[in-house]
């Protein structure tokens, strides 16, 4: 199979880590995932959100240019847990809504943003996953993260309207969407079977699926 780069994206509960373990091991990808536990800026960024934000923001972007660059330069196909265009259109645009990063400090990251994805090799696929807000709101309270505990439906709800905008008009690779709610990936595997099967069609030239209908 030709050597390809896959990004998944979706709202926080959406399944983005379990599909990316569960793609990796089924068809040998390489996968990289979101860094949480080595995020130096977190703690400050919970404590003070409006002071913390555009350093958090920097962070991860440098982290996720990184990983995208890794994974287009490795021998085989990888697959990542979170895409770095989310970052911009999703989350800084969300903490500056809510007033958590000024004005000043999201034009400069969009400039930042901007300047990044440029030199960056282009996916051949986004794997979008949706799923009701009260289904991610379950998930959420069910894994017990501590820094997800603040997590609320309406912010979950705010969320899924950037998504929404922003895969209107994405139109850097094709994009497959996955109603993780109708398809048990994690434990049934002829879900995954499905999600594979779709995948395939999508890379061959088919054009935009929803996944779950």
């Amino acid at each position: 199979m030709k050597k390809r780069l896959i990004l998944v994206a979706g709202n926080i509960g959406a399944g983005k880590t379990s599909i990316t373990e569960k793609l990796g091991e089924r068809l040998g990808w390489k996968t990289g995932f979101e860094s949480v536990a080595d995020n130096p800026y977190l703690p400050d960024f919970y404590a003070s959100m409006a002071d913390w934000s555009f350093h958090l923001q920097v962070f991860f972007l440098g982290h996720r240019a990184e990983q995208h660059i890794v994974a287009s330069e490795s021998d085989g196909s990888a697959i990542l847990d979170r895409s770095i265009f989310e970052d911009f259109y999703i989350f800084a645009r969300a903490l500056r809504q809510l007033g958590n990063m000024n004005e000043r400090d999201y034009n400069a990251y969009r400039a930042v943003f901007n300047l990044v994805i440029k030199s960056l090799p282009k996916p051949d696929l986004l794997i979008y996953l949706s799923a009701p807000v009260e289904v991610l709101k379950n998930r959420i309270n069910q894994r017990g993260r501590e820094i997800e505990t603040g997590i609320s439906e309406d912010y979950l709800k705010l969320l899924e309207s950037f998504y929404q905008e922003w895969l209107r008009n994405f139109d850097i690779c094709p994009v497959l969407t996955i109603k993780s709610n109708d398809l048990n990936f994690v434990d049934n595997s002829e879900d995954l079977d499905i999600v594979v099967e779709r995948i395939n069609k999508t890379l061959a030239g088919r054009d935009e699926l929803i996944l779950g209908d």
